[in-house]
């Protein structure tokens, strides 16, 4: 479904990322971890489009995408949750998860999409009139997805979804995107808190001052020494 390869991303001339290679098998979740400023947002932001890449190639569904803009490759089916979430918080619940569906002309298939998404987080309905602003960041976290599932995306890329929100809020976040992918939702996850992140993934890789320096399934990964060592505190 996704293949990165040799990935390069500079920001005024200072490295990012370097050679990075990452694949995403069709209906497979795969995480993306590692300590903060080592690039994982970086990889996530230039896959969707919104960091420009000095080299390598980005290929999804079989379409290269080095030349499509990010507003194309959400029509493409890639579909970003950024990190903090980023939602109209001066505008409604309802109204937020409709913007997710710009790129859709059917109203009809929109209108089923949000029903949908309240199914998927019955918080949302409840709130549905509410402003987005005055959720909590938990309930804020489950609208950002349900917007990113409202442009019917191929993939979702997910960044930092368990970010400053309650614990009780993260094992419910975690739950769906379990529950989404389960549903056929290939999912590329990128998350600070190792240990969760690799214990829902089918595959994973550890990035470090933006290189990638480990790879294998999520077990292998939770179960390696120099994990345990460097990031779960064993």
């Amino acid at each position: 479904m996704l293949q990165v390869r040799n990935l390069r991303v500079s920001y005024d001339g200072v490295l990012a990322l370097s050679k990075v290679d990452i694949d995403v098998e069709k209906g497979k979740i795969v995480a993306l971890v590692g300590g903060n400023g080592n690039g994982k947002s970086t990889t996530l932001r230039a896959i969707a489009g919104l960091n420009a890449a000095d080299a390598g190639q980005i290929v999804f569904d079989g379409k290269p995408l080095d030349k499509t803009p990010a507003c194309k490759r959400v029509g493409l089916g890639l579909s970003l949750v950024p990190e903090g979430r980023r939602i109209f918080a001066r505008l409604t619940v309802e109204r937020n998860l409709q913007l997710g569906a710009y790129t859709r002309k059917d109203e009809n298939e929109v209108a089923e999409s949000i029903d949908t998404m309240y199914s998927l987080f019955p918080i949302l309905k409840e709130r549905r009139y509410q402003l987005a602003g005055t959720m909590s960041g938990g309930e804020q976290q489950m609208l950002a997805i349900g917007r990113g599932l409202m442009a019917k995306p191929k993939m979702l890329l997910l960044d930092e979804p368990s970010w400053g929100i309650a614990p009780k809020f993260v094992t419910k976040v975690l739950d769906t995107i379990q529950l989404i992918n389960q549903q056929g939702m290939s999912i590329l996850l990128v998350e600070q808190n190792l240990h969760k992140a690799l214990a829902i993934a089918h595959h994973g890789y550890v990035i470090q001052t933006g290189r990638i320096v480990m790879q294998g399934t999520g077990q292998d990964l939770l179960n390696n020494e120099d994990v345990k060592k460097a990031y779960l505190g064993v």
